[in-house]
C-alpha cells in the first residue's frame, strides 16, 4: 500500500512536467506547419525563412519549464515574440504561447507581478495586431485584449484556489494534531483515573488485611477466636476488593451503562458511597482503630460521582490513620449544609505526620484526594489539627433544587 501511494504520488507530480514538455513539442509543430502552408497571395506578412522557425521554437520550447521558472519564461517568451512581430511575420502562431505564459505567471507569482506581466503581454500582442489583414485590425485588438484578460483571470483565481487549497491543508493537518493531543489527554486522564481507583481500592483492603494478619498470626495459638474473628475480616475485606477491580473491569470493558447494570445485581458489585460509611468504619474499627462517625445537618442524596469521591477521600485518610498512627482514634464528621457536603477526619495519634501531607514526602493519597475533589469542583485541606494528631478536611460543593 505504501508502495502503491509513493507510485501513485510520483506520477502525479511527473505528469505536469510530461504534459508540458508534450505541449512544447506539438505547438513547435502545429506552428511550423500552419507558418509553411499559410496561403499568402496579397504578401501581407514576411515571407517565411529559417529565423521564423528559430524564433517559434523558441516561443514554444521554453514551455516546457514554465512551473519551475514562470517568470523567466514569459521574459524570454515576450522577447521572442515581440521580436517575430517587429520581424513581421505571420503572427497568429505565437499568441497563444504568450497566453500560456501569462496564465503561469498568474497562477503562481504575487498578483502585482502578475498584473504587471499582462500589462506587458497586451502591448506586445498589440504591437502584433498591426499585422492583421485590412478591415481585421479592430477585431485582432478585441481579440487580444481578451485573451489576456483571460489569461490572467483565469490564473489569478487558480493562483487564489492553490492558496486556498495549501491553507485548508494546513488546517487539516492542524486539527489532526490537536485531535491527537485531546485523545493523547484523554487515554492520560483514563489512566489517572484508574490508577485513583486502584490506589483507594488497594491500598485501603491491603492495609486492613495487613494489620489483620498480623493480629492472626500473633493470637492464632493462644486465642483462636479472635484469630478466627480476624480471618473472617480479612475474608470480608479480599471480598470488597475483588469486587471493586470486578467493577472496575466491567467499566472499562463494557462501558458506564453496564456497570450502572451490574450495581444492581448484589452487593458486591454496588458502587461505594456514603450509604456504605459504617461498614466503611467496622472494617477500620475491626483493624484496631476506633472510628466514631457523625453525621450533622439534614442528609441528602448526592449524586454518584460526589458521593463516591467523598467516600474515597474518607476511606484513603482512615486508611492513613491505620498505616501511620495505628494506636490512635479517629473521628469521621459528615455534615450537610444548604450547598455543600463537608467532611473531616481526625485522629487525636502523635506518631508520624502522613506520606503525601504538606509536611511530608510528596506521595499519591493526598494527590489522588485533590485530584478528585478538584474534579467536583471541591478543595481539601491536610495539616496537623487544633488539638494535636492530624486531620483532613474535604468540601465537595452540591447545589440543590429549592
Amino acid at each position: 500500500m505504501f508502495a502503491q501511494r509513493m507510485w501513485s504520488g510520483a506520477v502525479r507530480q511527473a505528469f505536469p512536467q510530461v504534459a508540458d514538455i508534450v505541449y512544447a513539442v506539438v505547438s513547435v509543430w502545429i506552428s511550423s506547419t500552419a507558418l509553411r502552408n499559410l496561403p499568402d497571395p496579397h504578401g501581407y506578412w514576411r515571407q517565411t525563412d529559417v529565423w521564423a522557425y528559430v524564433l517559434i521554437a523558441l516561443v514554444y520550447l521554453p514551455l516546457a519549464v514554465r512551473r519551475r521558472a514562470p517568470l523567466t519564461v514569459l521574459i524570454g517568451t515576450a522577447a521572442c515574440v515581440l521580436c517575430y512581430f517587429t520581424l513581421a511575420y505571420y503572427h497568429v502562431v505565437v499568441v497563444s504561447g504568450l497566453g500560456l505564459a501569462l496564465y503561469t505567471v498568474a497562477a503562481q507569482c504575487p498578483r502585482r507581478v502578475a498584473a504587471k506581466c499582462a500589462a506587458a503581454s497586451l502591448l506586445v500582442l498589440l504591437w502584433g495586431a498591426r499585422l492583421a489583414e485590412p478591415g481585421n485590425g479592430p477585431f485582432s485588438v478585441a481579440f487580444v485584449i481578451v485573451m489576456v484578460a483571460v489569461a490572467w483571470v483565469t490564473g489569478d483565481r487558480s493562483r487564489r484556489l492553490a492558496e486556498r487549497g495549501e491553507r485548508l491543508a494546513v488546517l487539516t493537518e492542524q486539527l489532526r494534531l490537536e485531535q491527537e493531543e485531546k485523545a493523547q489527554r484523554a487515554v492520560m486522564a483514563e489512566r489517572m483515573k484508574i490508577a485513583r481507583e486502584l490506589h483507594d481500592v488497594v491500598a485501603h483492603h491491603v492495609s486492613v488485611i495487613s494489620v489483620q494478619t498480623g493480629l492472626a498470626g500473633y493470637v492464632f495459638t493462644s486465642d483462636p477466636r479472635t484469630a478466627r474473628e480476624a480471618l473472617e475480616i480479612i475474608e470480608g475485606s479480599a471480598h470488597e476488593a475483588m469486587a471493586e477491580m470486578r467493577r472496575m473491569l466491567v467499566v472499562l470493558r463494557e462501558g458506564t451503562e453496564r456497570a450502572q447494570e451490574e450495581e444492581g445485581a448484589g452487593d458486591h458489585t454496588a458502587t461505594p458511597g456514603l450509604g456504605r460509611l459504617d461498614q466503611l468504619a467496622r472494617r477500620v474499627q475491626a483493624a484496631g482503630v476506633p472510628v466514631d462517625v457523625r453525621i450533622t445537618g439534614a442528609p441528602f442524596a448526592l449524586p454518584p460521582g460526589a458521593d463516591l469521591c467523598v467516600y474515597r477521600v474518607i476511606q484513603e485518610a482512615l486508611t492513613n490513620v491505620m498505616k501511620h498512627a495505628p494506636a490512635a482514634n479517629a473521628s469521621v464528621t459528615v455534615h450537610y449544609d444548604e450547598a455543600a457536603v463537608r467532611v473531616r477526619v481526625a485522629d487525636d495519634g502523635q506518631e508520624a505526620i502522613p506520606v503525601g501531607t504538606a509536611a511530608g514526602p510528596a506521595g499519591h493519597g493526598l494527590i489522588g484526594m485533590r485530584e478528585r475533589a478538584g474534579i467536583y469542583g471541591g478543595t481539601v485541606t491536610a495539616g496537623p489539627g487544633p488539638q494535636g494528631g492530624f486531620e483532613v478536611a474535604l468540601t465537595v460543593p452540591v447545589p440543590r433544587d429549592r
